[in-house]
């Protein structure tokens, strides 16, 4: 794999998940304006062939001649009230899509109906958040390579310059603590193991800034690695890769990558888990990542930078994402990604 993945110049996969369908019906619909007139006019219509017909209004009205002047007028205005009722369904629908849309959940449209006006209306609105959520991915991708070549760059200065000005003075310490009176020594040694817990710790900060394993041994090396490195005194980490699984592209294997990492990692800050488990398998027509934990779960907790994060990198590849409660308690995450013919 190479040095660093450009996520800009990856073509969409196809979704696992069909878009929600918004193209308009066939047949022609009358306008809303036209409908409106219509009425109004046949009621005008009718109001004066009645007074230049045989009914007239008397001075004073008798209760006769009221009662059909107020009938007609109440059929009038339930016309009236019956067709801008039904011809601005559409519109409130609309509404309670705008007012649900999400850009980091794609491809759900307000469905095309009602008089030719409300349907190109909505037709407009469905075609906005087309081209919104294509420049949304358009900016995404150039933010995460941008932020994928950082942490590259931050990674080897780790490991090049102040890993390797660790790794000095640790031997100059060696060489002092040869050298150095018996009632020093015992410092000179704690000094010792702080340069070398130091050591270790950006050896492991700079390994997960860059995944060496990753691009070295492959995905399932990968994620061995990172499970083995969650594995602390409080928490274990079983992992689990199915076999046969189909060919990612780089890009996929690095958003596995990055969702699994993200996953575990709010899985040993926030969840207060014990238990956690990765696994890798084949699904009809891709392959399902689950990150799963038996912790405090989601609770009433909104979604974070990391969980958005993940969403971002899910939409890239053209992946299904999901956090929801794992059975029992706990919480599922969940990356469902679509297999690109003729990868290799």
């Amino acid at each position: 794999m190479g040095d660093v993945t450009d996520i800009r110049e990856r073509r969409g996969p196809a979704r696992l998940a069909p878009r929600a369908s918004y193209e308009r019906s066939e047949g022609r619909t009358v306008s809303l304006f036209w409908r409106i007139f219509s009425l109004n006019a046949a009621g005008l219509v009718v109001a004066a062939a009645l007074l230049l017909g045989p009914v007239t209004v008397s001075t004073p009205v008798r209760q006769g001649e009221a009662v059909v002047v107020l009938g007609g007028l109440a059929l009038l205005l339930a016309a009236n009230a019956l067709v801008l009722r039904v011809g601005l369904i559409p519109l409130q629908r609309l509404g309670r899509a705008m007012a649900a849309a999400d850009l980091l959940r794609p491809g759900v449209r307000a469905p095309v109906s009602g008089p030719s006006e409300t349907a190109a209306l909505i037709t407009t609105y469905n075609t906005m958040l087309d081209r919104l959520e294509a420049e949304r991915a358009t900016g995404a991708a150039h933010a995460l390579s941008a932020q994928e070549r950082e942490r590259h760059r931050i990674a080897r200065e780790l490991h090049d310059e102040v890993g390797q000005t660790l790794t000095a003075v640790l031997l100059q310490l060696k060489r002092v603590a040869d050298r150095a009176p018996q009632e020093l020594r015992e410092e000179v040694g704690q000094a010792q193991e702080a340069t070398r817990a130091g050591l270790d710790e950006i050896r492991r900060i700079a390994r997960r800034l860059r995944p060496g394993v990753l691009e070295e041994l492959g995905l399932p090396s990968a994620l061995r690695s990172l499970a083995a490195e969650f594995t602390t005194h409080g928490l274990t980490v079983r992992h689990h890769v199915g076999g046969d699984l189909p060919r990612l592209t780089e890009e996929s294997e690095l958003v596995v990558y990055r969702v699994a990492q993200e996953g575990l990692t709010n899985t040993a800050r926030h969840s207060a888990a014990d238990r956690a488990e990765v696994r890798l398998q084949p699904v009809a027509g891709g392959v399902e990542l689950l990150v799963r934990d038996n912790g405090s779960g989601l609770g009433g907790a909104v979604e974070g930078a990391g969980i958005q994060g993940m969403r971002e990198r899910a939409l890239l590849v053209g992946a299904v994402f999901s956090v929801a409660p794992g059975p029992g308690r706990g919480t599922d995450v969940r990356l469902r990604i679509p297999v690109v013919a003729g990868v290799r």
